[in-house]
């Protein structure tokens, strides 16, 4: 067969992704917060672009350039009036004064950004520590290496040798720095392993000598595999008192680091609130605080009226005002898009909005995308990383999806309903006799959903909740 290099010309349809395609995307699928920052970001680099001062709809074409100049100037004549009849005298006493009104204090707090408080970084807070016991250089030495060496729990992951090495010093003087290091707070720091942890914890409380510390010193692997039986043939006590001692254990923190390096709590901000009004829920978006754009009316009527500026500059501000209205457009568009995709989960999960989580329905990306005419990527996009503020608490848009279960009824029910209900039988079990997860399928059953044995096993997982010979107390 003849191999011959040739051209030929056709036709074919494909979707560009064109860099303003892109940014559209990336500003549907920004959470509110996010958003707020790049457009007051767009109005400094933008000079078209201008903030509304009130929350309104605004058309361009509502009136004239000559209609706007007239209420400009009147504006102007009012506000000068107003000016000749102040007292400054009072005017400096109460605007530059501490008090105010309400309503001014709201706006005040609404409009600064709270600055987070500097905290103390891990290796700083243990470092100060060891700084109170000793002065000598070398243990200093020894005590910042070993304390640079210690992971986000607290765990010593370097070996003595290497820290030996390092800081040209004898294995005797890394361990007694060891031992000064694994007395700083908290409790449990500088340890090698979980088993040395929980001693040290031990130690700190006066506990070395109990039961609890003969279990962790000498049959630490036994109890890692609730091998409670053997445990209690070996130290001749009953299961019981394995059982409290184990509980004591249970008391002490496996991860002592994270009690330093904890950020605090990450608040969320909800893109959209549903509220109940009446019998009827009400969907809005909660962009309070996202500036609202309109077109700079002065560079507008400059460019139509001034026909001596330069085609440099007119080729500039006709380039902003292109942008401008474009971003003006997306934002809106965007608006709409998260309100309807809001109102299709509301309408399909109306059971759990009435009477809660273990009414909700199983919904996919693709059924909301069908029912409101965009694709499914759209949807994907505006339910990432955003929240909604309902009368049941605060829920992450992806919340409301998850895969279906059949029922014995022919019907189905959401992934979320059944984990639901594995949890609340879990809850109310006999701790002594823990149910297997065939028997929890089997209840399950009953009640007319079909589940396998081993989806209950890893809605179990999921949940954090131990097999039965975990779980079973004596």
């Amino acid at each position: 067969m003849e191999m011959k290099l040739g051209m030929r010309l056709g036709m074919q349809q494909r979707l560009v992704m064109t860099p303003r395609l892109q940014q559209a995307l990336k500003l549907l699928q920004m959470p509110t917060q996010e958003l707020q920052q790049v457009l007051r970001q767009e109005i400094l680099q933008n000079p078209l672009l201008e903030e509304v001062d009130e929350v309104e709809d605004i058309k361009e074409d509502e009136a004239t350039v000559e209609e706007e100049e007239a209420a400009a100037a009147k504006k102007e004549e009012t506000s000068a009036e107003k000016d000749a009849q102040e007292d400054w005298d009072d005017y400096f006493e109460t605007a530059f004064g501490m008090g105010g009104t309400q309503a001014e204090i709201e706006e005040r707090e609404d409009f600064h950004e709270r600055v987070p408080i500097a905290q103390q970084s891990f290796s700083d807070f243990l470092m100060s520590q060891l700084r109170l016991v000793t002065k000598d250089e070398k243990v200093l030495e020894i005590g910042e290496y070993i304390i640079g060496n210690l992971d986000d729990s607290g765990y010593l992951v370097c070996p003595l040798e290497d820290i030996k090495r390092t800081c040209s010093t004898t294995t005797e003087k890394v361990e007694e720095v060891l031992k000064i290091v694994q007395t700083f707070e908290p409790s449990g720091i500088g340890a090698r392993d979980l088993r040395e942890g929980l001693l040290i914890q031990m130690e700190a409380r006066g506990q070395l000598d109990t039961m609890a510390a003969k279990i962790v010193a000498d049959y630490f692997e036994e109890f890692k595999q609730k091998k409670y039986l053997d445990i209690s043939k070996k130290l001749k006590i009953s299961l019981k008192e394995v059982q409290a001692q184990a509980s004591i254990i249970g008391s002490l923190n496996p991860k002592p680091g994270l009690d330093i390096i904890s950020e605090g709590p990450k608040y969320v901000i909800p893109d959209l609130i549903v509220e109940l009004v009446g019998e009827k829920f009400i969907i809005f978006l909660n962009d309070r605080n996202v500036p609202r754009l309109r077109i700079s009316q002065s560079y507008k009527s400059e460019l139509q009226s001034n026909h001596e500026i330069s085609d440099e500059t007119r080729n500039f501000i006709q380039g902003r005002l292109k942008n401008a209205k474009w971003l003006i457009q997306t934002i809106e568009q965007r608006r709409r898009t998260m309100i309807k995709v809001m109102d299709s989960i509301v309408e399909a999960q109306m059971d759990f909005f009435e009477k809660g989580a273990g009414f909700l329905k199983p919904l996919t990306l693709q059924q909301v995308a069908g029912k409101i005419g965009m694709h499914e990527s759209t949807v994907s996009r505006v339910t990432t990383n955003k929240y909604v503020q309902t009368p049941r608490g605060v829920f992450e848009l992806k919340y409301f999806f998850s895969s279906a279960l059949s029922t014995e009824s022919g019907g189905e029910v959401s992934a979320k309903s059944a984990k639901l209900k594995i949890k609340e039988i879990i809850a109310k079990e006999d701790t002594k006799k823990p149910m297997s997860d065939q028997k929890i399928a089997d209840l399950l059953k009953k009640d007319g959903l079909i589940i396998a044995r081993r989806t209950v096993a890893k809605y179990r997982e999921q949940l954090g909740i131990l097999p039965a010979r975990h779980r079973k107390e004596y």
